[in-house]
């Protein structure tokens, strides 16, 4: 009975899309204000409905309710209770629910909490989101309905893929989606304004928090899917240039370059056009990577689909949204007033030239990741293109942004001074060339090393460069510590939020370029009793044991490792035999010292009772995603913005304006 309450509860949820997606947009059009108010009720009650039908899901997952097809295919009665909740989303019926129930959640959260933003532009906003939430959960009740049926109920399931029994990928697709999907909201904040054809520094200002939240949300979800795959695959790699992690890596980029152009608009009423461009481009790509995951164009451990029907569908859905907004933006765009102007020397150029750099890697990922696939759809030829494309074509790219971000934060607005700029990193920009000189001293004289100097030069540069705005701003090197610390105590979050954004993005290279220069990899056969020494680390092979897990049978194998005659871990990785599918799994063990890793995978058995040993010595890997972590900090401080939550006071002449539709510029409270 609760499956077929989900059931129906997810086709009356589609019914109410249809709804959200004509009135409220017809209202705003028309400025009647019955058919605008209905845009916040049915947008919470889809997002109640759709919560109605994936709580029956989950609920038949908890149950094992095998009469149900899906968890049939993806759940066993022996799964530990992590695993069959994660096991909801851990295929394509499921991921795609979770994929609807994240969309509508966002439209609910603009009908609650956007209350202050003029009623035909929220009704707009609801009515656009309206259109996608109406064609995805028209594509889950007719393509992938997750309620089918199988008579007689099976006793048991065949339960879930071995690889995403883990707790990473317990969390790691729904913290990704919410960065994934939310742009969808930016999306229809931008396709309201076109339809509205009004477009000023307040609707910046009403967009920026969304903007930051999925940014947010998917920086930590790229993160974490990148440090599931560094311990749970036995690589030992953090990045594979893999379409389905570039398919998320596009957006990532593209709301990067929207983030820092919305602030633009906000701040100076400029770059409208190019936001409001933005905005639409990423959550394009955002429905790109669903494609990709979901129509079985990519033979992928992301990806799930392989139903042609099920592409097609996509595909209609991708096409009709992607070519629709940017007919919608060609055709409104050359309405909207332009903003202020700005010379090329100041911040806003500084952020204009960032915005050009990201989108222009944006691009190079986009043709490395699609190339493969039209040239083998049209001739055949099946081609990979991998890490060295990437790594000569996004690499070089991005050297200028790391380069300019620390001149953007301290140009001024308007007019900047790039000399007097310059003046000021000095020390940041000498602790940079410091760095780079010693470690080509280190490494020794040769095309290798110089390139890597470079790159650990460019990280301390971003890291320097970045912090050095708290130093210029506090003047603690004229004033002292006792003097500056009340300065630094009143910075701003925006002020923050910059230096641990930029800051953070440097960690992160540091780490790459780190890891990749200096990480090794030994790969032997060793039998019990057996030492081998590793990067100053002496590893000795001591027994193999199997034991039973939940729903598998595990043969671990111990690893004393030790350092200066200390022991300094015990290592115990494991290969693991599930009893549902039969299917292997290896596990890693890894040990961290400060920002460094000592990582162990174990291989097959020989006859004389050895076993496959891989070692990998990761210098500073953790760095990578540290730097991560601190970027999506700085974001969330971004939230904290007064000028995000206070506006003007309401005058007669902005309450008459909101009246008949305008979208008024709230003040910007001084920092």
């Amino acid at each position: 009975m609760i499956i077929e309450i989900g059931h129906f509860a997810l086709i009356l949820a589609l019914v109410v899309a249809a709804v959200q997606s004509v009135f409220p947009v017809w209202g705003a059009v028309k400025s009647d204000h019955r058919l605008m108010g209905m845009a916040p009720s049915l947008a919470v009650a889809m997002f109640l409905l759709t919560c109605v039908a994936f709580a029956a899901l989950t609920w038949a997952y908890l149950t094992s309710d095998f009469s149900l097809l899906n968890t049939y295919q993806n759940s066993h009665s022996d799964k530990p209770i992590i695993y069959k909740i994660s096991g909801v989303w851990g295929n394509h019926e499921g991921s795609i629910l979770l994929w609807v129930l994240i969309l509508v959640l966002f439209g609910a959260l603009v009908a609650v909490f956007s209350r202050n933003i003029p009623q035909r532009l929220r009704a707009a906003t609801l009515g656009t989101q309206g259109w996608v939430s109406f064609a995805f959960l028209l594509f889950v009740v007719v393509a992938s309905n997750p309620f089918g049926r199988i008579e007689p109920a099976p006793m048991q399931g065949t339960g879930l893929n071995p690889m995403l029994q883990d707790v990473g990928l317990a969390i790691h697709p729904p913290i990704l989606y919410v960065g994934y999907v939310g742009f969808s909201i930016v999306f229809a904040f931008a396709a309201a304004a076109l339809i509205l054809g009004k477009l000023d520094a307040a609707w910046a200002r009403w967009v920026r928090p969304w903007i930051l939240v999925s940014w947010i949300f998917l920086t930590l979800g790229i993160a974490m899917g990148s440090y599931w795959a560094y311990y749970e695959l036995g690589w030992g790699g953090w990045w594979f240039w893999d379409p389905v992690e570039n398919a998320s890596f596009m957006p990532w980029l593209t709301g990067t370059a929207l983030l820092h152009s919305a602030i633009v608009m906000e701040r100076r009423d400029a770059l409208k056009v190019w936001t409001v461009f933005l905005a639409l481009l990423t959550f394009s790509l955002s429905l790109l990577g669903t494609f990709l995951v979901r129509s079985g164009v990519l033979t992928s451990v992301h990806a799930f689909a392989v139903d042609p029907a099920r592409g097609l569908f996509i595909l209609a859905i991708l096409l009709i949204f992607v070519g629709g907004s940017l007919t919608l933006f060609a055709w409104r765009a050359p309405l909207l007033r332009q903003g202020g102007l700005f010379s090329p020397i100041s911040r806003e150029g500084s952020l204009v030239l960032n915005n050009l750099f990201l989108t222009t890697a944006c691009a190079a990922v986009f043709v490395g990741t699609l190339y493969p696939l039209i040239l083998e759809a049209f001739s055949g030829d099946k081609i990979s293109v991998g890490a060295p494309f990437f790594n000569l074509t996004f690499g070089p790219i991005m050297v200028p942004v790391l380069i300019l971000m620390p001149f953007g934060q301290l140009l001024a607005w308007k007019r900047g001074d790039l000399w007097g700029v310059s003046q000021r990193l000095t020390l940041a920009f000498a602790i940079s060339v410091i760095a780079t000189i010693m470690l080509v001293w280190f490494m020794g004289a040769s095309s290798t090393s110089i390139m890597t100097a470079l790159g650990f030069g460019l990280a301390f540069w971003a890291i320097f460069g970045s912090l050095w705005e708290i130093v210029d701003r506090s003047q603690i090197l004229k004033v002292g510590f006792a003097r500056a610390v009340p300065r630094i105590m009143g910075f701003t979050p925006t002020v923050w939020s910059t230096v641990l954004g930029h800051a953070g993005l440097g960690f992160t290279v540091l780490g790459i370029v780190t890891t990749m220069a200096f990480e090794s990899e030994r790969v032997q056969v060793m039998h019990p009793g057996e030492t081998l020494e590793q990067n100053g680390y002496h590893v000795t092979y001591e027994r193999s044991w199997t034991q039973p897990g939940p729903n598998y049978d595990e043969l671990v194998s111990r690893y004393t490792l030790r350092k200066g005659g200390d022991v300094v871990g015990v290592m115990e990785p494991s290969k693991r035999a599930y009893r549902a599918s039969g299917r292997p799994m290896s596990e890693t063990s890894i040990a961290t010292f400060g920002f460094s890793q000592v990582y162990f995978a174990t291989g097959d058995n020989d006859e004389n009772g050895g076993i496959v040993t891989r070692i990998y010595f990761k210098p500073l890997i953790t760095l990578i995603w540290i730097g991560t972590l601190i970027m999506s900090l700085g974001g969330t401080l971004a939230l904290f913005d007064r000028r995000l939550r206070v506006g003007a006071p309401v005058t007669a002449r902005r309450r008459k304006s909101k009246a008949e539709g305008a979208i008024p510029v709230a003040a910007s409270p001084a920092e």
